[in-house]
């Protein structure tokens, strides 16, 4: 009986061995295939850049083939999330991921198209608070027209961040412009945080406004979360809306102050280290028993859609606004040798009860919608901006009153068939663009009103038994397609 289980042991690990041999054998044939099928492809690619370059018609930029060559492998792989970044976009997306720059602290803008009557300076929309920009006394409204000498006007939106981001500590010349008076100031570049959370109160309701997710982001709900209590509000509004996301990490984060237990989300890929399971912990919340809306649009998307989620099928939070965009994958940015780089899927998300919400989005619990513009309400909006009357009212009415600004909208009705209230916001807009931004607008936003009105009404437990998850709205989605 010895000998039997000794020879029947000996001749179980044969096998395996054998098994395991063979497996590793065909493994290394398939590496060596797949090895080899790669330089065949790249000795293709070789020989037709070469061809290019010897025989096309006229000379070609070298780069220009690179850069098509790298577009063209991330557009076959038919994902609109995988897209290769030449340096500008890259840096663009380097500042948003890490939340902070070496720059002067301007928010700018700059029109597409220049002419001699109007020529294309970068305008200064708001500088960010205890920043260089901010304590050299530049306003919004100000004119940039030129930076170290370099008339603004000739120079694209890149090349003007190229020449005011930059290495901490050196210094940069902006010429101002400030109606008929032009000025210099020296600035010197600071480590500038990306300002990706506006907060404040509105009566006893919290309110943030998140427009991304950087490595900060948390850590300013934070501050929100804790400047509410000192006030002792009744509710907390986040207000994602036109959020396009960011870092799941910091989305992660932010779900964990409001979740106390359970899956936060989850990740799945073919590649095993990207599958993850990110899991609450109850001593990270701090929102507990208050009621809590989201804000949501079609523009929310990704670690938007990720919180939104989160929130939903836990059942913390009631949604409020529009479908959001439906983006339901993971992406990793990489850089490149030459400081291009590039974003790739590499994962698909999925919601605690393991919804992904792909090309599908989240629909609200309660959906509010702004009326849609009928074809003549645009053309008499065009028209409206083309007569400039608005931008030249308010420069000889400075420091419009609401009572003002009502007054002025009512006198517009009269020529442009519009809301008033919509042209209430466009007079207020341009009355604010030389002052400092409103953190909301309640004669305007109508799903703001309504976030706000869940909360006040006293019903918000009623209504959040009644709220549907994920796996409700997927499901209901799935019977009404078999009814089609």
């Amino acid at each position: 009986m010895k000998v039997f289980k000794k020879y029947f042991f000996i001749t179980v690990n044969t096998i395996l061995l054998s098994v395991f041999a063979s497996q590793c054998f065909a493994k290394s044939q398939s590496a060596t295939a797949d090895s080899s099928q790669s330089n065949k492809y790249l000795g293709i690619i070789n020989q037709l850049y070469y061809f290019i370059q010897q025989n096309y018609v006229e000379e070609v930029d070298p780069q220009i083939l690179y850069e098509g060559a790298l577009r063209g492998m991330l557009q076959a792989l038919d994902d609109p999330y995988s897209v290769y970044m030449d340096k500008s976009e890259w840096r663009n997306i380097s500042d948003t991921t890490q939340g902070s720059f070496g720059g002067v602290g301007l928010s700018i803008t700059k029109p597409s198209t220049t002419t001699k009557d109007k020529p294309a300076y970068v305008e200064v929309v708001q500088p960010i608070d205890d920043t260089p920009g901010d304590r050299a006394g530049i306003q919004p409204g100000d004119f940039i027209i030129a930076i170290n000498g370099v008339d603004t006007s000739t120079i694209t939106m890149d090349e003007v961040l190229g020449m005011l981001r930059g290495t901490i500590g050196e210094s940069v010349t902006v010429t101002i412009r400030r109606k008929s008076v032009e000025f210099d100031r020296v600035l010197v570049r600071a480590l500038i945080e990306n300002p990706t959370v506006k907060f404040g109160m509105i009566d006893r309701i919290g309110y943030i406004r998140l427009s991304e997710f950087s490595t900060n982001t948390a850590v300013h709900v934070q501050e929100a979360i804790d400047s509410f209590k000192e006030k002792n509000c009744a509710g907390i509004i986040l207000d994602l809306r036109n959020n396009g996301g960011g870092l799941l990490s910091s989305a992660v984060e932010i779900a964990d102050k409001f979740i106390d237990d359970g899956i936060i989300v989850q990740t799945k890929s073919r590649i095993e280290y990207e599958n993850a399971v990110y899991n609450a912990s109850a001593n990270k919340t701090v929102v507990k028993n208050m009621p809590v809306v989201v804000l949501i649009n079609r523009a929310s998307a990704s670690a938007s859609e990720i919180l939104t989620g989160a929130l939903k099928d836990t059942k913390k939070a009631y949604i409020v606004g529009e479908k959001s965009f439906g983006k339901g994958s993971v992406q990793i940015p990489s850089g490149l040798v030459n400081k291009d780089g590039f974003k790739i899927t590499v994962a698909r998300y999925y919601s605690p009860l393991d919804v992904n919400i792909d090309k599908r989005g989240i629909r609200p619990d309660m959906e509010v919608l702004y009326p849609e513009f009928t074809e003549e309400q645009k053309n008499e909006w065009e028209r409206l901006e083309k007569d400039g009357v608005v931008p030249s009212y308010v420069e000889n009415h400075p420091d419009m009153s609401e009572k003002e600004i009502s007054a002025y909208a009512n006198q517009l009705k009269k020529t442009y068939k519009l809301e008033e209230s919509f042209l209430r916001k466009i007079i207020r807009n341009e009355a604010g663009r030389t002052k400092k931004a409103l953190l909301y607008d309640l004669d305007y936003d109508i799903q703001l009103n309504a976030a706000i009105k869940v909360i006040k009404d006293g019903r918000f437990n009623e209504l959040m038994k009644n709220t549907k998850t994920l796996k409700d709205q997927l499901e209901e989605d799935e019977a009404a397609k078999k009814e089609e």
